[in-house]
């Protein structure tokens, strides 16, 4: 039987593996289109990207034509090289180094030897593409902006570099991709699906007519459309307001957790990151690590939260059962928790609601005290804590729908075994964390929905920057609610205690009749350390807030580095955005006209003559000129717009 079996197997094998060679290279044709095959030449149809509109149907990215010119080394026949580089503009230095690197990539396949010539550029080389052999055009779709803002939202284009071509078999060399933005986290969607054209050869390399009669084309597929959740008039606004400033805006629709503003400020013309000098200008944007125009500080910048933090360390006081509406806290301008610690408001009686409208420091140090000695155990307490805090939101990555973010900071007890190791530590060593000091860190993504959760009395939906795909459902993780752990019948009083900075409170100049807006100004301490010595400089100005009280439809959060205190400029700004929205025209026009007209490069030239000093080596002259002027680029272009 073995003496049967075994030549059995043998031949048997050895008949299916001579069907299966026979069927690769005599009946299976797709092996010769994905070889590099010299009598098949491959053409690529790429497609328009998906258009970008706003929530209200504002079209803000369409497409516009360009015209790359595509080598293929190996088919270069003697050419005039003087006047090849004359015609395109390059120098015969350019060329050799352009044409060894096509040749690294592969000296049979196409790759981009000039990028994004522009119409007049592509015409002039169509006359005379017949004298360059080896030199063909290839017809591409790049961004056409209709705005100027929005760039940290749009994110860029860009070449696709080695690792990207090693990784994805999708891409070519020369080939663009979206960087950073919904340009990067929605790619697959917007960029469509590049058709493919085979063509045969002769022996003399000339063209003679489609493969197989074109049984293997395929037809470009476009990308789909987008549609934001950005509310173009709001975004573009609070740019404006932001014009010579630093920070971030925010902006959520409570109940659906759409994000309706993203300002990061500076910022730049997304215009600029398009054409043959999109390399010079991301180079000089990227170089500026002072102004930071590519840092999205309304993503990725983490501070102290500050006063507005003084709301979740009521909510929790309350859902802990340590104080209720009428526990009484005396401030007599300060209060003692194992030392001294100042407070602004003066000397007061205060219960939970002006404690919030006063912001008194005392009364919310006393709360989160209470919280932390109700267990035994402080490490217990401050997981406790930590849990609660954790529920609005703050200190993890929100899930959103862009690439970039910052999880910030909520201390748990392993912050403090490794701070000290020996124990020894209580409530009071980190009695700063009550009013958003200490070791806590937030982003002002995360302050915007932590005030959406108390506008929604206790849950939030996750923010997200899309509202609709053409002819594709929306990922199910943006409608599904998550919940804090404070009970809804908190929120209320707190509520109230928020109505009542605008009524009676820190925000009293800020009220603008006939809107209900609740809010909570803040000041977040502003040090810097240059070469191991530290430096106070001015502190940030914080403003939360949410309107209508009842239904609200926008939560806010503004950060304004270096703005002294919270109503001096970020309280205003967030007024203003809010009734932009909410009304539609604004009536504090004593605000706006501060606020638009408002500089605060003064305060950062402050800082760019700190690292002079201590390294003289940089050029403060220059990186102070570049950043005046990246920083009044959007205001000239608001004038500009204006007289026209």
């Amino acid at each position: 039987m073995r003496k049967i079996v075994l030549p059995a197997v043998i031949i048997i094998s050895s008949i299916i593996l001579i069907a299966r060679i026979f069927y690769l290279q005599v009946i299976d044709e797709s092996l010769k289109l994905k070889s590099e095959n010299n009598a098949i030449k491959k053409i690529f149809d790429f497609p328009e990207r998906g258009y970008i509109y706003d929530r209200n149907g504002k079209l803000l990215v369409a497409n516009q034509p360009s015209y790359d010119i595509m080598v293929v080394p190996r088919e270069i026949k003697k050419i005039d090289t003087i006047e090849f580089c004359k015609l395109l503009h390059i120098s015969k230095a350019d060329f050799i180094k352009k044409i060894e690197k096509a040749k690294v990539y592969s000296p049979m396949l196409p790759s981009v030897f000039l990028a994004q010539l522009n119409k007049a550029e592509y015409a002039a080389f169509q006359e005379k593409e017949r004298k360059f052999e080896g030199f063909y055009a290839q017809k591409r779709a790049l961004r056409d902006y209709q705005v100027k803002d929005c760039a940290n939202i749009f994110g860029f284009i860009t070449q696709v570099n080695d690792a990207i071509l090693e990784k994805n078999p999708y891409y070519n060399s020369g080939d663009l991709i979206g960087k950073q933005g919904v340009e990067q986290e929605y790619e697959e969607i917007l960029r469509g699906i590049k058709g493919v054209k085979y063509l045969l050869r002769d022996k003399h390399n000339k063209i003679i007519g489609p493969y197989k009669e074109g049984q293997f084309d395929t037809i470009a597929q476009q990308g789909k459309d987008l549609t934001l959740t950005i509310d173009h008039e709001i975004q573009k606004y609070g740019t404006e307001l932001m014009v010579n400033k630093r920070g971030g805006i925010v902006a959520i629709e409570p109940k659906t957790g759409e994000i309706l503003a993203l300002v990061s400020a500076p910022t730049y013309d997304p215009a600029m990151l398009v054409g043959r000098q999109r390399s010079k200008n991301y180079t000089a944007l990227y170089q500026d690590s002072i102004a930071k125009p590519l840092y999205d500080r309304g993503l990725q910048a983490t501070y102290p939260p500050g006063s507005p933090f003084k709301i979740v360390t009521g909510l929790i006081g309350l859902q802990e059962q340590v104080i209720d509406e009428q526990t009484v806290v005396y401030c007599n301008h300060g209060g003692y928790f194992g030392r001294f610690i100042k407070c602004h408001c003066g000397q007061h009686t205060l219960v939970l609601n002006n404690g919030i409208y006063k912001s008194c420091n005392t009364y919310f140090e006393t709360a989160f005290k209470r919280s932390i000695d109700k267990y035994k155990i402080p490490s217990q307490s401050i997981d406790v804590w930590s849990k609660h805090v954790k529920s609005f939101g703050l200190g993890q990555f929100l899930g959103t729908d862009m690439p970039i973010g910052a999880k910030g900071l909520v201390p748990t007890s392993k912050t403090y075994k490794r701070a000290y190791p020996n124990g020894g530590w209580r409530s009071n060593t980190i009695i700063s964390n009550s009013i958003g000091q200490g070791e806590i860190l937030t982003s002002p993504i995360q302050l915007a929905n932590m005030m959406a959760v108390v506008a929604n009395r206790g849950y939030y939906y996750t923010p997200h920057i899309v509202k609709k795909i053409k002819g594709q459902a929306l990922d199910e993780k943006y409608t599904t609610k998550h919940y804090s752990t404070i009970d809804k019948k908190y929120f209320p009083p707190v509520i109230q205690g928020l109505a009542d900075v605008y009524n009676v409170g820190t925000a009293y100049n800020l009220k603008v009749e006939g809107l209900e807006i609740c809010g909570k100004t803040g000041t977040a301490e502003n040090k810097i350390r240059v070469a191991g010595k530290t430096y106070q400089l001015k502190d940030h100005s914080i403003f939360v807030a949410f309107a209508p009280r009842e239904n609200p439809t926008i939560a806010i959060a503004v950060f304004v580095e270096n703005g002294y205190w919270g109503n001096r400029w970020a309280g205003p700004i967030a007024t203003l955005m809010i009734e932009k929205y909410v009304n539609g025209k604004i009536s504090r026009t004593d605000l706006e006209n501060t606020m638009l007209n408002g500089s605060l490069l003064p305060e950062y030239n402050k800082i760019e003559n700190i690292i002079y000093q201590r390294f003289p080596e940089r050029t403060s002259e220059k990186a102070n000129d570049s950043i005046a002027k990246r920083e009044i680029q959007i205001g000239e272009a608001k004038k500009e717009e204006e007289t026209n």
